[in-house]
């Protein structure tokens, strides 16, 4: 199979670009900060070697040629210097340096963008687990990274270290994943290029001089890992008894709009519901909240549209497992109103944006097919790329909390 062809061109602010610019919603790609670039892969549709965005060629010329080949980073640095824009054939194989890249980078995507569902039936991703997992490639992709880089790696092992002790004892365990070996070890190294230490870390690091793992004891994962509070659903209808219903339906979720982890990622977490007070009308809006929705402090709002009219926005406050609301509307009494409503985080929200419903199932597809292949013990030794330990994780505790 021939490798794919690849335009490299420079842009008016003298950027350089290989391939096109990314295409999708932002919750289909994966990003990765480099020295000197941005890389980007489609999560929906990997194609191999990413798109590129050069603004330093000199900082980039360091890994362009292990990424790209030689060729590439030539080609590169004559289109920097204003030859014309180039066309030539990437490498069919993706070398260590890349495949290690791609896989940070969709692990940094499955931080942000992992669609976490209860009604959907997809478990969250272990966080301090992904984290760690995420510092050993980080310290894997070093050549690739610039000094904030390597402190962002550092700075992901001392958030997680919470997951060292489980990931030791579920390396010590019967079966552990392939790669969890080399994870740890990238783990030891990481701390020992920060100059980070401390106890959890002098136990990894004993336990790997030892190199003693007993393969005889299972593991339960589902216990190995503190679970987040389960969703209660107990969150009831704000309205009386004298209320009377005159439109009802579902909104609309986009992702974009709020931070990670505040909303349900299901197409349905977003219902309202219209009433009839006499001659006045009032929405409510009930929002399914994330397990890691804030509690307190921080409000989303419902963008309501009616009759295609400006918004009216409905602050929101969690109660229980919900986000919810209602306001006064202005809707002739003789009317059936046709109402739209998003949710956003104020101060957060970049605006409404096009109707990804579809992208949004794409990626809900994705996970599930990703946690199907983590929850197989002999699919887990052969897939490529390995799902991560978070997954292996996620896919275990799927039958007992969905």
């Amino acid at each position: 199979m021939p490798g794919r062809r690849c335009a490299i061109t420079r842009a008016e602010d003298r950027t350089v670009h290989i391939a096109g610019p990314p295409v999708g919603p932002p919750f289909t790609r994966a990003v990765l900060d480099v020295a000197g670039a941005v890389l980007t892969w489609p999560v929906l549709d990997p194609t191999g070697l990413p798109a590129a965005e050069i603004h330093d060629v000199g900082q980039a010329q360091q890994w362009l040629w292990t990424v790209y080949g030689e060729r590439t980073a030539a080609a590169v640095d004559a289109v920097a210097s204003g030859t014309p824009a180039a066309e030539l054939t990437l490498p069919e194989q993706p070398t260590a340096l890349a495949e290690a890249a791609a896989r940070l980078a969709l692990g940094h995507w499955a931080a942000r963008w992992w669609p976490t569902s209860y009604l959907d039936g997809i478990p969250a991703l272990e966080p301090d687990a992904l984290g760690l997992e995420l510092a050993a490639l980080t310290h894997e992709c070093q050549q690739l990274l610039d000094e904030s880089g390597e402190a962002e790696g550092a700075e992901l092992l001392e958030e997680h270290l919470a997951a060292l002790d489980p990931l030791i004892r579920w390396w010590q365990s019967a079966g552990p994943p392939r790669q969890l070996d080399g994870v740890l070890r990238l783990i030891d190294g990481a701390a020992d290029n920060a100059g980070l230490d401390g106890e959890a870390l002098q136990r990894l690091r004993s336990a790997l001089e030892r190199d003693y793992r007993p393969t005889a004891t299972p593991l339960d994962l589902t216990e190995l890992f503190a679970r987040q509070q389960e969703f209660a659903l107990a969150a009831g209808s704000l309205r009386t008894a004298t209320d009377r219903v005159i439109a009802r339906g579902s909104g609309t979720n986009d992702w974009c709009r709020y931070p990670p982890g505040f909303v349900d990622a299901s197409e349905e977490a977003v219902s309202w519901t219209a009433y009839a007070l006499g001659a006045g009308r009032r929405i409510e809006v009930e929002v399914v909240a994330d397990i890691a929705a804030p509690v307190g402090g921080v409000h989303l709002a419902a963008e309501v549209h009616v009759d295609g009219s400006p918004p009216n926005r409905v602050p929101l406050a969690r109660r229980d497992d919900m986000w919810t609301g209602r306001a006064d509307l202005d809707i002739p009494a003789s009317t059936t109103p046709g109402i739209e409503v998003g949710i956003l985080l104020p101060g957060f929200d970049p605006g409404p944006g096009a109707d990804d419903r579809a992208a949004r199932a794409a990626v809900r597809a994705l996970a599930r097919h990703r946690l199907g292949v983590a929850a197989a013990p002999h699919d887990r030794e052969v897939a490529h790329p390995h799902p991560f330990l978070a997954e292996i994780a996620a896919a275990a505790a799927v039958e007992e909390d969905f």
